[in-house]
Formats: C-alpha cells, sequence, structure tokens
C-alpha cells in the first residue's frame, strides 16, 4: 500500500490539524491555577477526554460548545472547585483560540495538489470555521458532528464523511483517514474499511491525554507529524 494510492484525504482536525490538548489547557488554566497546582496538565487532560466522551454518548446532538461548557462544569465539580458559570462558557468558545500545528498549513497546501481534502470533525461548523482560518486551505467538504447529529467514533459519522466522498465521485477504496485519535479515528475508520494514517502528534509520550484509550488498533501508515507524512508522500512522487 501506498500513499499515493489514495484520492482523498478525510482529516480529523482537533488533535490533528489544530493543536487541541494546547488550546485545552490554555481554556482550562485558570481552573487548574485556581487550584493551586493540584492538578497536573496530563491529568487534566485525561479527565476532561472521560468527560467529554461520556457526554458525546449521553446527548450526541449538544452542540460542542455546549460539551465543553458542560466537561468544564463536571471537571470542577470533580475538582471541589466552587462553580463559575461564566467560566464555564469561556472554556466553551475557546475553540477558535486553539492553535494551529506549526506544520498543518503548510502540509495542507501541499497535500491540496494531490487529493481532495475533506475535514470530519467532532465539532460544531462556527468553531471549525475560526479554526478553517488558521489552517489556510479551501476543503473540498467540511463534516461536523453538527452535520450528523453524533460524534465520533459513531458509525453515523463515517457513513456520512463517505457518503459526500461518493459525491465527490470517489469510492471508499479511494479514500484515506488521516487523524491523530485511535479512540475518535482509527478504530471505527478501520471496522468501516477504510485505509487509515495516523498522525501520532503525542509520539513519544504515554497514554492518551484527551482522548480515551485503545488497544489493538493497526494503522496502514504512521507518522508523527504532518510534515513527516508530506515528505513521505514526496519520496513516492520523486520530488
Amino acid at each position: 500500500m501506498r500513499l499515493t494510492d489514495f484520492k482523498v484525504l478525510t482529516f480529523d482536525c482537533y488533535g490533528t490539524l489544530i493543536d487541541w490538548e494546547s488550546g485545552l489547557l490554555a481554556a482550562m488554566r485558570p481552573l487548574l491555577q485556581h487550584l493551586g497546582g493540584r492538578i497536573d496538565d496530563e491529568s487534566a487532560l485525561v479527565a476532561f477526554g472521560r468527560h467529554e466522551s461520556a457526554l458525546q454518548t449521553e446527548q450526541p446532538g449538544l452542540n460542542y460548545r455546549k460539551v465543553l461548557a458542560e466537561a468544564h462544569r463536571r471537571l470542577a465539580k470533580d475538582w471541589g472547585a466552587a462553580p463559575d458559570e461564566a467560566a464555564a462558557l469561556r472554556f466553551g468558545d475557546s475553540v477558535p483560540d486553539w492553535p494551529a500545528f506549526p506544520d498543518s498549513a503548510a502540509a495542507l497546501a501541499y497535500l491540496k495538489q494531490h487529493y481532495k481534502l475533506v475535514i470530519l470533525s467532532n465539532v460544531d461548523r462556527a468553531s471549525f470555521a475560526e479554526s478553517n482560518k488558521k489552517l489556510g486551505v479551501v476543503f473540498d467538504a467540511i463534516c461536523t458532528a453538527e452535520d450528523v447529529g453524533s460524534y465520533k467514533p459513531d458509525r453515523r459519522n463515517f457513513e456520512y464523511v463517505l457518503k459526500r466522498t461518493k459525491e465527490l465521485g470517489f469510492a471508499p477504496r479511494d479514500v484515506l483517514h488521516t487523524g491523530q485519535s485511535l479512540f475518535h479515528d482509527h478504530k471505527p475508520a478501520k471496522a468501516m474499511g477504510l485505509a487509515t494514517n495516523w498522525i501520532d502528534r503525542r509520539m513519544g509520550k504515554s497514554g492518551g491525554g484527551a482522548t480515551m484509550p485503545v488497544e489493538g488498533v493497526k494503522t496502514d501508515f504512521h507518522f508523527p507529524s504532518m510534515a513527516a507524512f508530506v515528505e513521505a508522500h514526496r519520496k513516492e512522487v520523486g520530488k
């Protein structure tokens, strides 16, 4: 299997193109500082991931900004902090402030020359529109949890994106699903029969961070960054 076998890249965004863990921690910093350093960053990410996943399962139609706000409320309660509704709402509105990884925009500009690019994201349309400004590319299709009415790893999200890629004229065999999260992306994508490309932004770190842990997922490609993915593609095409 080669990278040049595919015609469409379906992308997870947050964790893959946008540095969501840095963004989450920056938005969570006032709460963590209020707790006096009692909760370290990695523990905070793990706790967030647990609440986010539970909320997305319990209320699959809930707008992602509201998922974030409720996760903040639950974290504060878990950690014994006083309720702060304004802080929870600020956390819910924080997605536009999350930074892109330094290599994302240049990598997407290169890949756009070789593939159709499609987003399959677990956020709402308005939040993604703000993040898209940092990525500097026009995607051929954008599929959000708000469009689908459920959150990855739900099968419906992958059925939805395959419907969109079919409308663009491509079969599932033409699609390479590219993302960071084994839980949200690679496990369900492989269950759908898709080839997958793991952009392992947490390479060298233990645990799953803000994503739920999962075992036994085998991906077709594995790179530590988008830049490394592009370099491998360049080698295949002889550039």
